[in-house]
């Protein structure tokens, strides 16, 4: 298969890019910094620098769309929600503008979205099929949804990936962790009862590549475990994987002077399950946390 690939030199996108070239597709990565491909270790991806190359002599029958700002980079600034908004709303208009200019539409659009899509609803439990609570994060994927779905129009199918907190070596949010937690530093965030929706890479990776492949799927599908967890369970069991205690707290208040508004990415969380991907049948190699995390401090 011919894939086109934005945000394919992030965390995730590197790692499809690496699964998607080595079961022998021709992956192009669309990129404006063609030198970080080299990073992902395989010579043979091919590199679009720009999107103005994309025209009536380009084919490709999947795009894969990951591009977007990290959420966590800084305190959300009117600038920096500007930022977030536009590397991914304002991108996936860009991206599907010309992927208009090709001859024939792709045959499939998988876009990237997060679980962020419900907003912070406590202890309720959400599935693909529950209602919002609006929010900065809830109206991003809402709108960054919206964009991905116009490619519908073109005849192209598209799936929606709604990523939850992806357990892997080298995962942002899991190496901010593991340090504090190595010298006995780790605790619980607030109260540590809201929830952690969790996966592991190669979950993620194998979600990934059934929503690529499968042609009966399309629509909003819920990248996380079966089993979430609470931050309080999170911070218990990686202790447990280290060996070491989780004793300490840092306080919301704290987590709200220093981080604003994003502490709510933190403090709110979303109780999310994986319903449409159980109901098609998909096999979680890694549904527990405990297992995830071993397999991933293994390698670290």
């Amino acid at each position: 298969m011919d894939i086109l690939l934005t945000g394919g030199t992030g965390f995730l996108g590197s790692a499809l890019a690496r699964n998607l070239y080595d079961q022998n597709n021709t992956v192009t990565i669309l990129t404006r910094n063609p030198q970080s491909v080299r990073q992902i270790g395989r010579p043979g991806l091919k590199v679009l620098d720009d999107m103005a190359n994309i025209n009536a002599d380009s084919s490709y029958q999947a795009v894969i769309n990951l591009a977007g700002a990290p959420i966590f980079a800084g305190r959300w600034t009117p600038a920096q929600k500007q930022l977030i908004r536009s590397s991914r709303i304002g991108l996936t208009e860009r991206l599907l503008d010309a992927l208009a200019r090709m001859p024939t539409p792709p045959q499939v659009l998988v876009s990237g979205s997060a679980i962020g899509y419900y907003g912070c609803q406590g202890d309720t439990s959400l599935t693909e099929y529950s209602a919002v609570h609006e929010d900065f994060s809830q109206q991003l994927c809402h709108d960054w949804e919206q964009a991905a779905r116009q490619a519908e129009a073109q005849g192209t199918r598209v799936c929606l990936i709604r990523t939850g907190l992806v357990v892997g070596a080298g995962s942002g949010f899991l190496q901010r962790m593991l340090l504090p937690f190595r010298f006995g530093l780790g605790g619980r965030l607030g109260n540590g009862q809201q929830w952690m929706s969790w996966i592991h890479l190669q979950d993620w990776l194998g979600i990934a590549q059934t929503l690529l492949y499968d042609t009966t799927l399309h629509g909003p599908y819920n990248a996380t475990a079966p089993h979430p967890v609470t931050n309080r369970e999170f911070t218990r069991t990686l202790a447990a994987c280290l060996h070491r205690p989780a004793l300490l707290t840092l306080p919301a208040s704290l987590l709200k002077l220093g981080l604003g508004e994003m502490s709510e990415l933190l403090l709110g969380g979303q109780n999310v399950l994986p319903q449409r991907l159980l109901e098609h049948g998909y096999s979680f190699r890694y549904p527990l946390l405990s297992d995830a995390l071993q397999e991933v401090l293994s390698h670290e």
